[in-house]
């Protein structure tokens, strides 16, 4: 009788531990986990926000911090920007142009043509609120470097005879000559056009001011080829063109 309640006993405890070995093992990531098991969680995040799964967030989540900051500045990022180029040459290698003038391209400006990495440094990678004074003179100095790929991209495109299109949030009246000489400092030559947000689109979302623009590029005859930006708010509406590319950026949202 003993023997057969002690068999019965172990079995309970084996059946037990194996359960509570399968719930750790299974068990999502959440915020009082071990803060060193955090790469699986961020990388999800990340594909999530690339994906625009996941909308409206407002700051990088807190344990994310070194991930991001690795993602950014050890190479992957190059990397994942490195393939959307890639992939834009190889569309545009396929388009023939009617070479009248009309034929059109979009890029955006903050952190598809220049890039605001150092500024987000200083903002621990997106983990701290957005700041728009502090954007706003970060922005004033002028100082955001080209980020190379696009530069090159931008180069080819103009040289290809595209009508380029720099479409920005950024406020016409504040910062519109500081953008303008940072962009000209860095390379950007021979677009057609920068466009920033005046008066008229104060308050609006990115989405329907940028969609307003494509609008009235169409209206003006331009035939919109492709369509380049970081956030997702760059790449939805209307007129959106032929195709959009979106570049990697896990350090903020713009709605």
């Amino acid at each position: 009788m003993f023997s057969t309640m002690r068999l019965l006993w172990e079995v309970v405890v084996m059946m037990l531990l194996a359960l509570f070995s399968k719930a750790i093992g299974t068990r999502p990531y959440s915020r009082t986990s071990d803060p060193f098991d955090s790469t699986g969680y961020c990388l999800s995040w990340r594909v999530a926000v690339e994906a625009n799964n996941l909308r409206a967030w407002r700051t990088v989540p807190f344990q994310c911090l070194r991930y991001v900051e690795n993602y950014m500045v050890s190479g992957q990022y190059e990397r994942d920007l490195g393939m959307v180029i890639e992939q834009i040459y190889s569309y545009i290698d396929d388009i023939v142009l009617f070479n009248d003038g009309m034929d059109a391209w979009i890029l955006d400006v903050d952190d598809t043509c220049i890039s605001n990495l150092w500024y987000y440094k200083g903002k621990r990678f997106g983990c701290d609120p957005y700041d728009p004074i502090g954007f706003k003179f970060w922005a004033l100095r002028g100082v955001s470097p080209a980020i190379p790929a696009v530069l090159d991209l931008f180069t080819k495109l103009v040289e290809n005879g595209f009508k380029v299109f720099l479409v920005t949030g950024r406020d016409e009246e504040t910062l519109g000559q500081a953008t303008l000489e940072n962009l000209h400092n860095q390379g950007y030559l021979g677009y057609e056009r920068l466009i920033l947000r005046n008066q008229v689109y104060k308050g609006q979302s990115a989405v329907v001011f940028k969609s307003e623009i494509r609008k009235q590029l169409v209206e003006e005859g331009y035939r919109i080829w492709g369509n380049v930006g970081d956030q997702w708010s760059d790449l939805l509406g209307d007129c959106l063109g032929q195709r959009t590319f979106k570049l990697p950026n896990p350090m903020y949202f713009v709605p």
